[in-house]
Parts: C-alpha cells; sequence; structure tokens
C-alpha cells in the first residue's frame, strides 16, 4: 500500500489537488451539473496497489464519491430512503428509530410524575 502524506503536507496536498478543478465535482460537471467537491479520491484505490501521485486522483462530490467506492470494493449503493445520515439516523422518517416517525410509529410517551413538571 503506498504511504500517505498526513499533517499539513497532506493537507496541502488535498487543497492543491482540489484547486485543479475549481473545487469541482468531476462526474458532475460531465453531466452539466455544477456541484462542490468534498473529496480527493484515488482513481485506482490505494488498496489495490494504486499510486498516490496526482494523476491517480480525481475531485469528487460525496454522491459520486460513495458510488465509485461501492463499485470499486464490491458494494451496493443505498438508493431511496435506505440507509443512514451523517449523524447515524435512518433516513427514512417513518423508520422507529429515526427519531422523526410520524404519528403512527411514534414511539410511546413517557408518563409525567404527579405534582408537575419532570
Amino acid at each position: 500500500m503506498a504511504e500517505r502524506l498526513r499533517g499539513r503536507a497532506g493537507q496541502a496536498q488535498r487543497l492543491r489537488r482540489l484547486k485543479r478543478t475549481n473545487g469541482l465535482c468531476e462526474h458532475c460537471h460531465k453531466a452539466g451539473r455544477t456541484r462542490a467537491a468534498t473529496v480527493v479520491d484515488h482513481i485506482k484505490p490505494l488498496a489495490h496497489g494504486g499510486s498516490d501521485l496526482d494523476s491517480n486522483t480525481r475531485n469528487l462530490c460525496d454522491k459520486h464519491h460513495r458510488e465509485v467506492t461501492a463499485e470499486q470494493f464490491g458494494h451496493q449503493v443505498a438508493r431511496g430512503k435506505r440507509g443512514v445520515d451523517a449523524n447515524g439516523k435512518p433516513l427514512d422518517r417513518d423508520h422507529p428509530w429515526s427519531g422523526r416517525a410520524t404519528a403512527d410509529h411514534a414511539a410511546p410517551r413517557r408518563p409525567t410524575p404527579r405534582g408537575g413538571r419532570n
């Protein structure tokens, strides 16, 4: 596996690579859309023997990074409302663990103690 830069040198390398596309996602740009790139992705993953050279990188938005990573490593990408958000809560509002469930799926309320407030 290739050795990666860390710390300030790694941050400077990432910024330099993002500037190459003015901070825009390359896949979105090819499709005629404008979306900020949030990930510098390795075209051939380091885990698969890819190099950490600029020529082996591309700038992608989160959506495209998830898609290409899933494809490269043989996983399926969650479609629709499946999956979780950045905080680990289910994307499906009707899921009982989402914390945003509709009235039909709302968790039962705990009774308040006698004599007023909690």
